[in-house]
């Protein structure tokens, strides 16, 4: 590994800090150095908070003249909730700027390197890019493709059930296996469950880790069924509950209620929810639920992730984690095995329709 990719390894450590607070900003680190000394390092931690360069330069104990600075995305050249990092770059006196990618965003896509180099300071783009749209995966998903990035979490036994022929469900995994579920709650921007999932479980679906944060609660109920006493209007955020928009709203629930199109089989537009979750600065989604939204999901091309964590149990009978009509070989969705892990007594597969948003 070279001096360089060694530091932007470690602009992606620093940005990380951020995973599931950043939205609809990216996750980015920044260091500066001076003769192979780190000066400061700076990150990002939240919209309307300073950008990782600003909070970079802000670290410093002395002057950055002359200074390289190393930073995972482009720095921004536009004026948004904070000023330019561009500007705070060049009134830095940095003399090099190194950056791990383009930023996607069509008010970037090089402008701010070009602004860096019209002011003559020399920029190195590209290194660690693989790395880099990994983290990123959510924020490039939103500008590259218009909506959030999905992730579908399951806890199923090794037929592939989430609960018994009785509808039992609690517990299927460990509570090893339920602590990382939680995990992934606080690092995506939503999680999603359908009407079913609601009524069968009545799931709070706040985040139950030291030092976490709720992510917002999203409920599809088409027929907008969803009880005044429901666990999720009162266990943290605000819902948001997407219903047909041939159903009129209820001003006794405590959530904000959207009306969306049915598509031709009755369901919700996924499509439409998901362009008004991205137009809340929701980029990350991780769906809890149930077999109907799944199918939905999948049936839409929509699942860009699953998170399956596999208990050695054998149910024969109750629902899968799938529903809907069986699927042909030839038609079945396919995903590869990124990642797998023994978490307690339970296995943990991570699959991927897309890694890391290869680019053809």
């Amino acid at each position: 590994m070279t001096n360089h990719e060694h530091r932007i390894q470690r602009c992606l450590e620093l940005a990380r800090q951020g995973l599931g607070r950043t939205a609809p900003n990216p996750m980015v680190g920044a260091i500066i150095v001076r003769d192979d000394v780190v000066l400061s390092e700076g990150w990002h931690r939240a919209p309307g908070m300073a950008h990782a360069e600003v909070d970079a330069i802000q670290n410093l104990t002395g002057s950055a003249k002359g200074a390289t600075m190393y930073v995972n995305l482009e720095p921004c050249c536009h004026q948004g909730r904070t000023g330019p990092c561009t500007d705070a770059i060049i009134d830095a006196g940095i003399a090099t700027v190194v950056v791990g990618m383009v930023d996607p965003d069509p008010r970037m896509q090089g402008k701010g390197i070009a602004q860096l180099r019209a002011a003559g300071i020399a920029v190195e783009v590209g290194i660690e890019r693989d790395a880099c749209r990994e983290l990123n995966h959510a924020y490039i998903s939103a500008q590259e493709r218009g909506r959030p990035w999905v992730t579908v979490k399951a806890a199923i036994t090794l037929d592939g059930r989430i609960a018994d022929a009785e509808g039992a469900s609690q517990w299927i995994t460990s509570d090893a296996a339920r602590a990382v579920g939680h995990q992934l709650r606080d690092e995506h921007d939503a999680v999603l469950v359908g009407a079913g999932t609601l009524r069968a479980d009545d799931p709070s679906l706040n985040t139950r880790v030291e030092g976490g944060r709720d992510a917002l609660p999203v409920l599809l109920d088409t027929d907008l069924s969803c009880s005044e006493d429901a666990k999720v209007l009162s266990a943290g955020r605000r819902p948001v509950i997407y219903h047909g928009n041939d159903v009129s709203d209820r001003a006794n629930l405590e959530a904000d209620t959207v009306g969306v199109a049915r598509t031709e089989s009755g369901w919700l537009d996924l499509k439409a929810v998901m362009a008004d979750l991205q137009s809340r600065g929701v980029h990350s989604i991780l769906v809890e639920g149930g077999g109907q939204v799944i199918r939905s999901l999948l049936e839409s091309r929509m699942v860009d992730r699953i998170e399956l964590f596999i208990a050695g149990k054998v149910l024969v009978g109750g629902p899968g984690w799938v529903g809907g009509t069986p699927y042909s070989l030839s038609e079945a969705p396919g995903f590869q095995v990124v990642r797998s892990d023994i978490v307690g007594p339970d296995l943990h597969v991570v699959l991927e329709h897309a890694p890391c948003l290869a680019e053809s």
